[in-house]
């Protein structure tokens, strides 16, 4: 065999083994790229480079029919159970400071309010000397509210006007009162109604109050003997449901927040829940056509807040629980039936008609159970908030049910007080 012929068949030789390394080559990386198509069969299941795979995961909503905002979410879900069972307290000062009469807000109430980061303050007329107090006594408990969990104080006063005014017709204010919201509901002027709420709203949101307990939606019974005659803008379901809305839309245009109260109606009962029950012997028909008229009104005006009083009305809820403790009157009634899902507030707790049925402890749970988002002024607030607690770590109150009324709260504060 000739050199030429040899170098020839070496060539030939080295060409066939380099092409069996290609295709071999080629069939290991075949199988390396249809390894991950066996795994993922859709390319839509394949995530992308930098993709977040529990960023598809959707959080669970609260119940209520809610869809939290994602700062809403992520606030409440920072918030410890004992924070934001606090929040769903509205107190007086003196509750959670323990002084006589609070004037002033310094180390006591910084103290006391990062222990009990409650969620609003109510003011009466004993805390309020003159403007400059108000203001360094309400901004100086914001301060201290938000370095204690990041969130508004609700400031709470009764101005309605007339017999309850806290602010107008206070010597160290020099605002003149209103007056009494019949002489408003007489004139039968709605726009008299609207200047009313926004002359109230304006001198409250310049002192620091970002919540008025007004206005009454309650519908007068027998002018001459019903104790809410002079509160009431009339005997007219009609009338009373046209100042209601009125005064909503002027309270909102000076940016404070309202609530309409006593649902579902204490005009034309007899007695005082101050003092102890009052009933209704009216069916729920009877409630629809009559006292819930205003309600209905201040619901459709977009009200913040509506305040449930401690009226019992067996004819309408089955037995004698009054409103604030009645699941048929908060949840099935207001919330259901009426679709209410703003915040539900109600009168304060330490008024005879809810005292003379249950300890301060229960008071909380009652409410809670029932559906309302806030208890306001237990007459033993930290027997209410630590019976709460209580309930939650037993089971008999869910951390559920607590995120759903937190999440209304915090909402509110997050769109309406920042």
């Amino acid at each position: 065999m000739t050199l030429r012929i040899r170098t020839l068949l070496v060539c030939c030789a080295l060409l066939l083994f380099a092409a069996c390394c290609f295709l071999g080559c080629s069939s290991r990386a075949q199988v390396s790229t249809e390894s991950p198509s066996t795994e993922f069969p859709n390319a839509s299941d394949i995530a992308e480079p930098n993709a977040n795979s529990a960023g598809d995961q959707k959080s669970p909503q609260p119940s209520g029919g809610q869809n939290a905002d994602p700062k809403v979410s992520e606030k409440v879900a920072s918030l410890t159970l004992e924070q934001k069972v606090a929040q769903m307290f509205i107190v007086t000062p003196e509750a959670i400071t323990g002084v006589d009469t609070a004037t002033l807000a310094g180390e006591t109430t910084e103290n006391a309010l990062h222990t009990y980061p409650v969620g609003g303050i109510a003011y009466f007329q004993k805390n309020l000397i003159d403007p400059d107090q108000t203001r360094a006594l309400i901004a100086n408990s914001q301060a201290f509210a938000q370095d204690a969990c990041g969130l508004p104080l609700f400031i709470g006063v009764d101005e309605e006007g007339g017999t309850v005014s806290r602010i107008g017709g206070n010597p160290g204010f020099g605002i003149t009162n209103a007056g009494n919201m019949a002489e408003v509901g007489a004139t039968g002027d709605t726009a008299q109604a609207q200047a009313v709420a926004t002359t109230i709203g304006g001198y409250l949101s310049d002192l620091g109050f970002n919540l008025n307990f007004a206005p009454d939606s309650d519908i007068c019974g027998d002018p001459a003997t019903d104790v809410m005659a002079l509160r009431s803008f009339g005997t007219d379901p009609t009338v009373v449901a046209d100042m209601v809305s009125a005064q909503v839309k002027g309270f909102t245009e000076a940016g404070v927040l309202c609530c309409v109260k006593h649902f579902p109606g204490i005009g034309g009962v007899v007695g005082d829940s101050h003092d102890g029950s009052i009933t209704t012997a009216k069916t729920l028909d009877e409630l629809r056509a009559f006292e819930l008229v205003p309600f209905k009104a201040a619901i459709e005006a977009s009200i913040p807040f509506i305040m449930v009083g401690h009226l019992s009305a067996p004819n309408a809820f089955g037995d004698d629980t009054p409103a604030s403790i009645n699941p048929e009157a908060v949840t099935n009634l207001l919330r259901n039936e009426l679709g209410y899902e703003g915040l539900i507030i109600t009168d304060s707790m330490a008024m005879g008609a809810v005292t003379d049925r249950c300890t301060p402890d229960r008071a909380g749970v009652l409410a809670i159970q029932t559906g309302v988002d806030i208890v306001l002024m237990p007459a033993d607030f930290q027997a209410a908030y630590q019976g709460v607690l209580d309930a939650v770590a037993s089971g008999e109150i869910s951390e559920a049910r607590i995120d759903e009324s937190v999440t209304r709260i915090v909402k509110t504060k997050l769109e309406r007080l920042n």
